[in-house]
């Protein structure tokens, strides 16, 4: 079967790797038709890894897919063969400390799918098949675009941003760095009733993208640099704040403009950046990171399959899978690409 396999840095290569096998007991075979190019692929492909975390070996790449179930083994109800199915591509142990303290997102021995962080490394799903075991595969309607259906892994994560915020019904909130996960937390802060939704980047064609997922006013800070200043007033104006641009300026930024008592999740990685501590006290804010997902993998499905939520706006091309590289070109270019996905058409 063909996979895609990265190597060193801009060396990504088709190979041919063994066919998946044959599913045992509570396993089944998906031949995987959708994957979406995530910020961490993208950094495999340019860098061989991020932080501390390098390729040790060549990793097949990928983990945001859908596919459709090709043969089930033995134990199996939930699931037949023809069905169309997202992949949930993490796998906690369910025993360690934090899974049995249901923080299964944190968990110490986690396995999951494209990653260099253990050794060997953990293979990705960016492959004609894939055997895995039942639990990993959710149903969506067989009449669901499987491109959506492979937007459950990232809209998860921002799912899982959103609840750590509590209730955002009639709040007022800001989305800092619209790429895909700001954008998506655009959706499902929507979803969650937030009552108004600012969004900004430094770039028009994200902005766009928000306003189409639900931000009641987006701000191009490149244009306007100042445009967040009458948010400070009053000590600050926005009830909750979603960081998701990693930038410094940015969180220093937030804090400025997120009210006393307000809350303001950390959900861009940009390595270590200053924190103005003494907003933080002085302004009580409530500040919180995001990490990846649990519970939420399953409820994204959910608001995907029944149409509760329209995230196609957020795809914003679809190439073949023998067209890898020039599709990872592409999702680096952020003046032409938002989410870039690959079709593996078997």
């Amino acid at each position: 079967m063909r996979a895609i396999v990265a190597h060193q840095p801009h060396d990504l290569r088709i190979e041919e790797r063994p066919a998946a096998a044959r599913p045992g007991p509570g396993e089944v075979r998906v031949q995987i038709t959708r994957g979406g190019i995530c910020g961490s692929d993208l950094h495999y492909y340019h860098h061989a890894g991020f932080g501390t975390v390098r390729l040790k070996e060549p990793m097949i790449l990928g983990h945001e897919v859908a596919g459709r179930i090709v043969e089930t083994g033995s134990g199996i109800t939930c699931v037949a063969a023809g069905d169309q199915v997202a992949v949930n591509p993490s796998m906690p142990c369910g025993h360690c400390h934090f899974c049995l303290r249901d923080q299964r997102n944190q968990c110490l021995d986690m396995r999951f799918f494209g990653s260099a962080m253990r050794f060997p490394h953990m293979q990705g799903l960016f492959r004609d098949e894939v055997t895995l075991p039942v639990e990993q595969v959710f149903k969506v309607p067989a009449a669901l675009d499987p491109g959506l259906a492979a937007c459950a892994e990232p809209f998860a994560v921002c799912l899982h941003a959103v609840a750590g915020a509590g209730s955002l019904l009639g709040k007022s909130v800001l989305v800092s760095g619209c790429g895909p996960i700001g954008n998506l937390v655009i959706a499902a802060a929507r979803h969650a009733g937030a009552a108004e939704i600012t969004a900004t980047d430094l770039a028009g064609a994200p902005l766009a993208i928000a306003a189409s997922l639900g931000a009641s006013r987006t701000l191009n800070l490149a244009e306007a640099p100042e445009a967040l200043a009458p948010f400070a007033e009053r000590k600050g104006l926005f009830d909750v704040v979603f960081e998701c641009s990693g930038s410094a300026r940015a969180l220093a930024t937030a804090l400025e403009v997120v009210r006393p008592g307000g809350t303001l999740i950390a959900v861009g990685l940009g390595g270590d950046i200053p924190l103005p501590l003494n907003l933080v006290v002085a302004k009580e804010v409530i500040l919180k990171g995001s990490f990846r997902f649990d519970a939420e993998f399953a409820w994204a499905v959910q608001l995907i399959s029944s149409g509760a939520v329209d995230l196609s706006p957020l795809i914003s091309a679809t190439l073949p899978a023998g067209e890898a590289d020039a599709a990872f070109r592409l999702a680096s270019d952020r003046s032409q690409s938002m989410k870039v996905q690959l079709a593996f058409n078997n």
